[in-house]
């Protein structure tokens, strides 16, 4: 695949990024640069390596999968300046 000037002005635009004429031409060659080495990378035979999510095996940790209110209440809403049933009191803005 090869980028032409067009569609580096159009990346340019949908990246918000300012773009002089004069550096196009530039650009062209360093977006077109990373799309060969993408395709040098799909012709690389990967059978049978695993997927992997990180350089060192590791297993996460795991904990019980509870539902709980926290049971502290009380304590989440104490600095509040209105408070109604453990619930925050706010002044109403839409009628």
């Amino acid at each position: 695949m090869s980028v032409d000037a067009a569609t580096v002005r159009r990346i340019a635009h949908l990246a918000r990024i300012a773009v002089k004429d004069e550096e196009v031409e530039h650009l062209q060659g360093e977006l077109n640069a990373m799309l060969a080495f993408v395709e040098q990378l799909s012709q690389v035979d990967v059978t049978g390596v695993e997927p992997m999510t990180s350089v060192m095996p590791m297993a996460m940790k795991m904990r019980k999968d509870a539902v709980t209110d926290g049971e502290i209440a009380d304590v989440v809403v104490a600095n509040a300046p209105a408070t109604e049933d453990h619930f925050f009191v706010v002044p109403k803005v839409v009628e």
